[in-house]
């Protein structure tokens, strides 16, 4: 059994799936706890595992409207009756930012803004905790909390619930490539949690940080390793690059013996690449090859030369140059390892004829160029936005990766060895930048850079032949 047969071992059972869509639905709008929780990725997910297995959609919608009404109305007891208490609670004692903008969303809106703040991200699991601080009145708050939360629990779970409904009768997916899209999102799932959780516990009130750090201070060498994992202006090291950096480095590793030790591709190598070809979609050959195209070399220099170019002019050369270093540094690793891993291709069109296999380089050059534009943007950002930088990155890099097995010429484990050194090549990059104090890279024209970028890879799409 191969990991994403694994995984969609995991799939609940109704009762159980139901269950999850309550919790996930009371979690995301709790206050404090919701504040670190991917909830819609985790509410998308779980109506579309409800609409795959054809649960009553009025049942769907009853349990994430009861959820959402208890999240916020535990939220709203906390506020009301701890409110000179509240912050000094973990994450909001870290970011008392958030309560400072959600004061503010309530003042504009008064006893609307617990209706509006249910769909509005980031003050959503804080609101119905302020309104309590503020001592609204009960009845008014539960009445807001009642009605909103009818708008919102549809609103929700249809998306995901009709996609699970359909995907099988529109696309006509044969059986088996549903067990690899359940086990792909339950994988993707999972990560996002852990991800989204990491990613907290790593600033100074968290878990890992305070392990860390104390594990640090039980020995002088350990004190010494802190001060030298430190930036020079900084007497705190940047954690989550450090542990990603880590991570990264340890999975890559152990893939990669792997795919030495089986000389060949792996039993879920096979099976997929099998699945796949013997798909008839129309549309997925010619969407595997603009992608294809977007993510080459010529692909990529359209995409970041308005970026570069307009970094060049506002003379913000070290940004410049970490990006372009990432570049040029993950093209010289993918070079090396597709020459000392050797490993062949499934299919090699003829513009692939001398190229090898693993890693994936359209792969881990995605993840280098959107996972740092993702660093670089959530810098920008309070900390109650910045996940939004690293999901439109995986949202692009999701299908970039996955394009190379709709049209046959990568197998899924270079996709993941791709991935794993990319993020090695992100990490690396991260720690450079962060030795040193840097300016804003603020104010930025991005709906300018975003279309000149659209405009040049579809050029290149339209125009150019893979390279």
């Amino acid at each position: 059994m191969n990991i994403l047969d694994s995984f969609y071992q995991l799939a609940p059972s109704p009762g159980l799936l139901l269950l999850i869509i309550g919790t996930i639905a009371l979690v995301e709008s709790l206050a404090l706890i919701g504040l670190l929780v991917p909830g819609v990725v985790l509410i998308t997910a779980s109506a579309s595992l409800a609409g795959h297995q054809e649960l009553a959609p009025v049942t769907v919608i009853l349990v994430a409207f009861i959820g959402a009404i208890l999240g916020d109305g535990l939220s709203f007891w906390l506020g009301y009756t701890q409110r000179e208490n509240v912050n000094r609670l973990w994450p909001l004692s870290r970011y008392p930012e958030w309560i400072a903008h959600g004061e503010r969303f309530f003042q504009r809106y008064g006893t609307f803004s617990v209706f509006l703040g249910r769909f509005v991200g980031p003050v959503r699991p804080v609101i119905p905790m302020i309104a309590g601080m503020l001592q609204m009145s009960p009845r008014t708050f539960t009445l807001a909390n009642l009605l909103s939360a009818l708008l919102w629990a549809p609103a929700y779970v249809l998306p995901g619930y009709l996609l699970g409904r359909t995907w099988q009768e529109r696309l006509d997916m044969p059986e088996a490539m549903e067990h690899w899209l359940i086990g792909l999102g339950v994988m993707i799932v999972i990560l996002a949690v852990i991800f989204s959780w990491l990613r907290h516990q790593t600033h100074r009130s968290g878990l890992v940080y305070r392990g860390l750090n104390w594990l640090a201070r039980q020995h002088p060498q350990g004190r010494r390793l802190w001060r030298l994992l430190s930036a020079p202006h900084d007497r705190d090291p940047p954690l989550a690059s450090w542990l990603l950096l880590l991570f990264s480095l340890m999975a890559l590793s152990a893939w990669t013996l792997v795919i030495i030790h089986h000389q060949g591709p792996l039993a879920m190598d096979q099976r997929l690449h099998d699945l796949l070809a013997s798909l008839a979609f129309p549309w997925m050959e010619g969407l595997g090859q603009g992608l294809a195209k977007v993510g080459d070399w010529l692909g990529i220099v359209m995409l970041a030369l308005p970026w570069g170019v307009w970094l060049l002019w506002r003379r913000q050369l070290a940004a410049l140059g970490h990006v372009l270093g990432g570049l040029i540094g993950i093209a010289v690793l993918n070079t090396l390892g597709k020459a000392v891993i050797g490993r062949e291709r499934p299919h090699a069109p003829d513009y692939l004829a001398d190229s090898l296999a693993y890693p994936s380089a359209h792969t881990s050059t995605a993840v280098v160029l959107f996972g740092m534009a993702a660093a670089f943007i959530a810098r920008e950002l309070s900390p109650g936005h910045r996940f939004w930088a690293y999901w439109g990155a995986i949202a692009i890099i999701v299908p970039m990766a996955l394009s190379r097995l709709m049209i046959g010429v990568h197998w899924l484990s270079d996709l993941i060895g791709g991935a794993l050194l990319g993020l090695v090549v992100c990490a690396l990059v991260q720690l450079a930048w962060l030795r040193r104090p840097r300016h804003s890279l603020a104010p930025c024209p991005w709906p300018l850079l975003v279309v000149a970028s659209l405009a040049l890879v579809s050029a290149r799409v339209a125009w150019l032949a893979p390279v």
